[in-house]
This record gives C-alpha cells, sequence and structure tokens, in this order.
C-alpha cells in the first residue's frame, strides 16, 4: 500500500516500505565509542531485581480511535468495531484482536494532552519529558534509564535502538557512554578479528597497548582519555558478545510467531531481537514501528500496520509473561501524538495532541488499569489529563526510581523529570 503525506516532514519523503528498507539494510554499528558486552557467564541470568525497560515507538502518530481508544457509530469513529478484552468493561479497536487477549497484563491512558501537532516537538515530549528550550538538550529516555539503572559491574551497553546504526547523540550532558546503539539483528559488523592478524600478534599488540595507556594515565589522566581507554576496551569486549544481537539464533518457531517481515518493515523480527536482548541483560530497548501519519487513507494503512504490530507485540507480551520478566519489565507503546477526530477529505486523519492515548505494561504498572476518559467523540478529556511531563515522571517511578531525583553534572544538580509534573499515581502499583 502507498500513502501520500501532506505535513511535508522530511520522513515523509519517502515511502514507508523505501524508508524502512533503508533502515534495515543499513550500514551495521560502529565498534569506535560502544559500550562493552559483558562475559557470557555474566548474562546467563539476569539478578533478580534487574529492571528493564521496552519502549516501543510508533513513529508518525498513531490513531487512537484506531487502536486503544475507538468510538464506533460515532461521526468521528471510523469504520472499524470497538472489541471486548480480557479486562471486562474495557473494549479496544478490532484492529488489535491478539492483544485484547493480553488486556489483563496492560494498561491504557486514554487522556493525554500535549497541546502539540509537531513530530520532532513530540518526539521530544515524549521520549525527554519535557518542551524544547534554545540552547538546552536533553538525555532521552533511555539514557536517563542507562545512567540509573545499569549496575557498576554490567559491562553490556545500557540503551539499544532497533532499527539503527552505530552510536546516536542523544544523552545530552550524561555523556557519550549512555547513549544509544543502533541494531538491526544481524552480527555487528567490523566486530571480527581480520585475518591476517593471527590471534597470538593481537594479544600481545593489546598488552603493548594496555602497558602504554597506563604509562600515559599514570601521568596525564583526563576524562577524555578516561572515555577513549573505556570505549576501546568495551568494543573488544562486544567482539567477543557479537552474536547477542544475531536474531537469527533465535527459534524458527519463534520468528513464524512474530512474523517474517510481511510487508518490508521486520517490525516482528525487531521485537523478536529486542526480547533477546532484555533477557540476556540489556536494560534499555526502543523498537521503532513507522509510519503511522495517515493524512491520506488512514483506515487501510492502520489495517496494514496494526496487523503487523498486533502480531509481534501479542507474541512479545505473551513471552515476558511466560518466561517471568513482565513484572520487572516495564512496556510503553508511545507515539508523538494522536490523530483528529475529523476525518478530512483524504480519508485521513491529520496530526492531533490534545486527547490520545498509550499503552503501558509490567513492573509496577496496574495490570488491566484504565487512565482517564475523552469524551463520546474524542474530541477532548473529559476526565484525568496528564501530559509528556506527567508521563515521563510515571516511566521512572515504575521501575523504581525517584523521579524527583537529580543528576550531578560539573556542580549543578539537574532534575531527571519536570519538577512541576509528577507520576500517576494511580496507574502505580
Amino acid at each position: 500500500m502507498k500513502c501520500s503525506y501532506a505535513c511535508n516532514s522530511p520522513e515523509h519523503q519517502i515511502a514507508r516500505r523505501q524508508f524502512l528498507g533503508s533502515l534495515v539494510g543499513g550500514t551495521g554499528l560502529v565498534v569506535g565509542g560502544l559500550g562493552a558486552m559483558a562475559i557470557p557467564a555474566a548474562t546467563s541470568k539476569l539478578a533478580k531485581d534487574q529492571k528493564r525497560v521496552l519502549v516501543i515507538y510508533m513513529a508518525g502518530g498513531l490513531s487512537q480511535f484506531e487502536s486503544w481508544d475507538p468510538k464506533p457509530k460515532k461521526e468521528t469513529g471510523g469504520p472499524f468495531r470497538a472489541i471486548s478484552t480480557a479486562v471486562p468493561g474495557t473494549h479496544i479497536c478490532e484492529l488489535l484482536p491478539l492483544t485484547s487477549v493480553h488486556m489483563d497484563k496492560l494498561a491504557l491512558i486514554r487522556s493525554i494532552n500535549t497541546r502539540n501537532g509537531d513530530h520532532d516537538v513530540g518526539r521530544h515530549q515524549l521520549t525527554r519529558g519535557r518542551n524544547r528550550e534554545p540552547g538546552v538538550k536533553l538525555p532521552h529516555l533511555g539514557a536517563v534509564c542507562a545512567k540509573s539503572m545499569v549496575s557498576s559491574d554490567n559491562s553490556l551497553p545500557g540503551y539499544i535502538r532497533i532499527p539503527g546504526g552505530g552510536r546516536g547523540n542523544d544523552a545530552a550532558y550524561l555523556g557519550p557512554q549512555y547513549a544509544s546503539i543502533g541494531a538491526n539483528g544481524a552480527p555487528l559488523k567490523n566486530s571480527v578479528r581480520p585475518e591476517s592478524i593471527t590471534e597470538i600478534a593481537d594479544l600481545r599488540r593489546n598488552d603493548f597497548r594496555r602497558n602504554v595507556n597506563a604509562h600515559f594515565a599514570r601521568r596525564r589522566r583526563t576524562a577524555e582519555t578516561n572515555v577513549y581507554t573505556g570505549s576501546f576496551q568495551q568494543a573488544r569486549e562486544l567482539m567477543r558478545n557479537r552474536e547477542l544481537f544475531d536474531v537469527s539464533k533465535e527459534t524458527e518457531k519463534d520468528h513464524d510467531r512474530y512474523g517474517r517481515d510481511a510487508h518490508g518493515g521486520n517490525f516482528g523480527q525487531h521485537c523478536l531481537l529486542a526480547r533477546r536482548l532484555l533477557e540476556n541483560g540489556i536494560t534499555f530497548v526502543q523498537v521503532e514501528h513507522s509510519n503511522y501519519d495517515t493524512h491520506n487513507d488512514n483506515f487501510n494503512f492502520h489495517l496494514e500496520q496494526l496487523g503487523e504490530f498486533d502480531r509481534a507485540f501479542a507474541a512479545l507480551i505473551q513471552d515476558l509473561h511466560d518466561r517471568g520478566m513482565l513484572e520487572s519489565t516495564l512496556v510503553v507503546v508511545m507515539s508523538e501524538f494522536g490523530r483528529t477526530p475529523k476525518i478530512n477529505q483524504n480519508y485521513g486523519r491529520d496530526h492531533f495532541g490534545n486527547a490520545w492515548s498509550m499503552c503501558m505494561a509490567g513492573c509496577r504498572v496496574h495490570p488491566g488499569a484504565v487512565i482517564g476518559k475523552t469524551n463520546d467523540t474524542g474530541t477532548a478529556v473529559v476526565d484525568r489529563e496528564v501530559d509528556h511531563g506527567d508521563l515521563f515522571h510515571t516511566y521512572l517511578a515504575a521501575v523504581g526510581l525517584d523521579s524527583t531525583d537529580s543528576f550531578h553534572v560539573d556542580g549543578r544538580e539537574i532534575p531527571m523529570a519536570d519538577p512541576a509534573k509528577s507520576a500517576i499515581d494511580e496507574l502505580l502499583i
């Protein structure tokens, strides 16, 4: 299916499948500066109290009407029905039949008002918890979690984004060691020792390098040299554990359950990779599914998109639950905003940040909860309005962090989350 976009944002200059295909076929991770992998023995079993975070980012603006807050038989509702779920009285759109079975493990927030309809601003709001300010860079939620939740003895990278390549620039003042690393499901490129260098020669080279580094550090050690030395050591550990990122190591049955690249997006395989990473000690994983910016042909497009999402997401939630991981893994299905109640002349929905929904699960999130409410036509929030600042506090509180705490950076205290906002307490156990 081909969809044209009306908002002319940069991500819409190429077709959906071309966009996703370019990500899947892009370059692998850059080895320099990567966070290290732990040895297999260190990652064979997760600590009982270790918390993890999985974000599924529905890029472009998922329609709440065609997902979490349907309004059937209303002029704004569109053609799809609302279906019952595992929670009596809670209904979601019929495009999510597999997800509906797991509603007793999930929670919905149906009263989000971010007062924004811009893609870039919305992404910043939902992943940083605050509005943009000129000259101010804030860390992504993944960097915050990597900094706050990864134990000092865990040499695994703290924040992985799927799909992608290289290291991101999304940690701001927390430092590059907490920035994201991109992965696509294959062993990392440039992570194998060249055949022209023997193992013995490689060991001798690295012994020499360590001695020289130690001699230098005794005289002129700086923060910059520490980062460089640490990155080099981490890259070597990453080379020894390159297969952690190889989704082909999973069973054929699991590949089938999650979905095999039905439309070029590879979302099912990306979710399977996310499970593999989470159960092997990665703290924060973000999987992106694109593109929901349906200014044209909204209904057919969501029919296709949510078919991909529903299959993989339901399999992932079931696996996290069956493996005992859901109670320690926060799952957040977010987008930058929702879609307009009004259906435009092209059978599309436009950007709408004033009354939309998202889904959460795991950790301290109350299973089966529904927070907030919109009116009968979905044009406005009528109960328990929340915004991105409240959501960011909630993410942190759900994994046991004190969201009112601060980072200490160069003698300054910088709040983790917006001090003017607070967590959605009734959502948390």
